[in-house]
């Protein structure tokens, strides 16, 4: 018997490692800014947060915020969103997971179109009930709005959890009331999910089953 009855998956750091596609993207756009580009290191917390949040945070004026965005969507939706992997151990766990019952979801702040097209390339896809993700038009692009958007196609999920790779993913299940058990292996900081509130940190898909 698991504790949940469906379980809604991060995508970025959680399902799949995008690190390379998303920060040679993040790259591109301080290229074509004409700004100083950041060690690709640093380039890593762009991974999970919306990027009209980050970009700022990284000198980028609120006026040209958009610009930005445009400049790494052309980059990452033409080619860069296929430099990703699948962790390995996802897709036998999210086998097990539909073969006991389970109901599988994913909630992510990629646009909800790049998250669909990843996972069909994955060949996972077919695991989802449901896909949510952003809008193009930044009108739904934090986690919390997503997941709003996701409860409100599915309904009232009782026996729901979430599962994620960074603080961000914490907080918008807690907004919800929806319990996070957070994954390692993404590009999140453990200390900071504890205080946030995670119910549960795993190192391992072999963790995170039985957790769920």
């Amino acid at each position: 018997m698991h504790t949940y009855s469906a379980v809604l998956f991060d995508l970025d750091g959680t399902i799949s490692d995008s690190a390379p596609g998303i920060t040679r993207s993040v790259a591109h756009a301080f290229e074509r800014l004409g700004m100083p580009v950041p060690e690709r290191k640093q380039l890593r917390v762009f991974i999970g947060p919306p990027l009209s949040k980050t970009f700022p945070e990284f000198g980028v004026p609120k006026e040209r915020v958009t610009e930005a965005i445009t400049y790494y969507r052309e980059l990452y939706t033409a080619e860069a969103k296929y430099e990703n992997e699948l962790y390995p151990g996802m897709e036998d766990l999210l086998k097990k997971l539909k073969e006991d019952g389970l109901k599988l979801y994913v909630a992510t702040s990629k646009p909800e179109i790049l998250a669909k097209d990843i996972l069909k390339h994955f060949g996972i896809d077919h695991y989802f009930d449901e896909i949510a993700g952003a809008t193009m038009d930044y009108a739904r692009e934090t986690k919390e709005a997503v997941l709003r958007c996701l409860l409100d196609k599915i309904g009232t999920e009782d026996k729901a959890v979430m599962i994620g790779d960074t603080v961000y993913d914490v907080e918008g299940a807690n907004a919800l009331r929806i319990p996070c058990i957070a994954v390692t292996w993404g590009f999140g900081n453990r200390e900071e999910m504890i205080q946030a509130g995670a119910v549960s940190i795993v190192d391992t898909m072999d963790e995170l089953y039985q957790a769920i």
